[in-house]
């Protein structure tokens, strides 16, 4: 190939690494033996804006099915929700949900 001219077949990347971006991420809130139901129960009205009846419903699957998705969206909000959870000292977690 000479100096300027573009070539005539490109190779395509065949890495999955895009593909899976436009899967959301959840954000999984864990049983822990520390925190009161009650004070879950706020903290997901707090951070989330959650009625107290929806905050009260994951905060009780949580607490019998020992995990809650809280929250999902994009891996950056997914980062800030776990983030703000551990600041009050709940058991926080993501994972990209599934296609």
């Amino acid at each position: 190939m000479t100096p300027g001219t573009a070539p005539s077949e490109v190779d395509r990347p065949e890495s999955q690494e895009g593909a899976d971006l436009d899967h959301p991420w959840a954000v999984l809130v864990w049983n822990d033996p520390i925190n009161l139901m009650s004070y879950v129960s706020f903290v997901f009205q707090k951070l989330f804006g959650y009625s107290r009846e929806r905050a009260d419903s994951l905060m009780l699957d949580v607490h019998h099915k020992g995990r809650a998705v809280v929250s999902s969206g994009a891996r950056e909000k997914a980062e800030m929700d776990v983030f703000r959870l551990h600041g009050y000292g709940l058991w926080a977690t993501m994972q990209q949900d599934n296609p």
